[in-house]
């Protein structure tokens, strides 16, 4: 499982930031490369999370799994993300604490126009040196879906995209389903 301190531990300045991030008077804020970032989507990015949670719902339930936005660790770094979307098994969902990257079967960041870097380069990076072993890129700038594979320190092996909107994009095993686009 991932950590979730708690409480505060002199120092320790990772643990300190992620006391606080878990912490603040927002709805929701994330943690990324040592920076308070607060959580806020547009309607528009919400109906696109909504339209793949909906696609994807009939596999997630039969995979034994759940769907959400809950929070990521990424112990040793200045990281604690919040994922627009993440498919974890119910056994891993039922603890209190955060969970790893790794013990997803696959993450989902909607780009929005102030944050669009983020999602393609450092979360995309992060998310392969942490073993997430499907990340879903839903570029609404680009009108582009790239789905990495094969992660590794040094980031993904592999990618299937970038597809522009209206393909169907392939979600490989567990998954093993299409992915219609169109509404993204």
């Amino acid at each position: 499982m991932g950590t979730s301190p708690r409480t505060y531990i002199p120092g320790s300045p990772e643990a300190a930031l992620k006391y606080a991030i878990q912490h603040i008077q927002l709805d929701h804020a994330q943690l990324i490369e040592g920076t308070i970032h607060p959580v806020s989507r547009s309607w528009s990015h919400e109906a696109t999370t909504d339209r793949i949670c909906t696609a994807i719902g009939a596999t997630v339930a039969r995979l034994a799994c759940v769907s959400g936005r809950g929070d990521l660790d990424l112990p040793g770094s200045c990281n604690w993300y919040i994922p627009d979307l993440a498919v974890v098994p119910e056994a891993s969902a039922t603890g209190a604490g955060a969970l790893l990257p790794q013990q997803t079967l696959l993450i989902v960041e909607v780009t929005e126009e102030f944050d669009s870097d983020t999602d393609r380069v450092v979360k995309r990076r992060r998310y392969a040196e942490f073993d997430a072993p499907l990340y879903l890129l839903v570029d609404r700038q680009e009108r582009t879906c790239t789905l990495f594979s094969e992660p590794s320190r040094l980031g993904y092996a592999k990618s299937d995209g970038p597809h522009p909107f209206g393909t169907a994009l392939h979600l490989p095993a567990p998954f093993d389903l299409e992915l219609d686009t169109s509404d993204f």
